[in-house]
């Protein structure tokens, strides 16, 4: 079954009541944040969508694939399960070097060309962290930042995945307005647990969490996609203090400035 459409259909909070949103559907292209305070329920959610929950989670919510019910396939065989959960744990148990362990996946799956297909992982996962990745360094060694970036491209060029849930992407030094421009070019499902507002008004709508239950659903406006592009602007900034920081250089009161009054309002 090919996935054109997924769907959450509410069902109640940490108090029990039933949630304000009772059901919104995903398309593929669509790009959702969801968003709340810390302990607000948003890892729960995005656990139900990965787990295709059945009215049989503490959240008492139900998922549907194209309108129907999610075929036992999609639950019980991992080969055909339809979703990437990049997570923020990502310790690794292997010691193989990058390549070999992207060969591996990509022969898995089927891959035709493994070494364009490679190639263009690898330059993806590199379009996202600041320090390069090898295709001769051992997982591992990777950082927080170099793994979820090479986990991301993996799920995307390879994994074939149409839905993928990301979590917290912002926590690992990953260039985020980078990633969602690139995540774009890919016909898919993107889902976003986020705490950073660039993500959240770049994405087509936000649900918006509060006491482990979906409260409102808001859908980006023009208006504010016109202030994204003015926060992209300090975003950059921010990343270029960060990168003169990392080089050893100094961040003078001149070098501030210049960079300042570059921005654009």
């Amino acid at each position: 079954m090919d996935v054109h459409k997924i769907t959450v259909y509410g069902g109640f909070g940490k108090d029990d009541s039933e949630e304000k949103v009772k059901e919104f559907s995903l398309e593929v292209g669509d790009i959702v944040s969801i968003v709340g305070p810390t302990g607000c329920g948003k890892t729960t959610l995005i656990n139900d969508i990965e787990l295709f929950a059945n009215q049989n989670t503490p959240s008492g919510r139900r998922i549907t694939i194209n309108d129907e019910p999610v075929p036992e396939d999609f639950i019980f065989d991992p080969s055909h399960h339809p979703i990437a959960l990049i997570s923020q744990h990502t310790n690794f148990l292997s010691d193989l070097p990058v390549e070999d362990f992207l060969v591996i996946h990509a022969k898995v799956r089927g891959a035709g060309e493994v070494g364009s297909i490679i190639t263009e992982t690898l330059n993806f996962a590199n379009e996202l962290t600041g320090e390069p990745i090898m295709r001769d360094i051992a997982m591992t060694e990777l950082s927080g930042g170099q793994t979820r970036s090479l986990l991301i491209a993996d799920a995307v060029v390879i994994g074939h995945s149409p839905i993928i849930l990301l979590d917290e992407i912002e926590n690992a030094g990953i260039h985020r307005t980078k990633a969602l421009e690139l995540l774009k070019k890919y016909k898919k499902i993107f889902v976003f647990v986020t705490h950073d507002p660039c993500i959240a008004l770049m994405s087509d709508f936000r649900i918006v969490m509060k006491n482990g239950a979906m409260q409102q659903l808001i859908t980006t406006r023009q208006e504010e996609k016109k202030v994204v592009s003015k926060m992209k602007q300090i975003d950059d900034m921010m990343l270029n203090f960060r990168q003169i920081i990392r080089s050893g250089d100094e961040l003078t009161e001149a070098v501030f400035k210049e960079n300042f009054n570059v921005l654009t309002f």
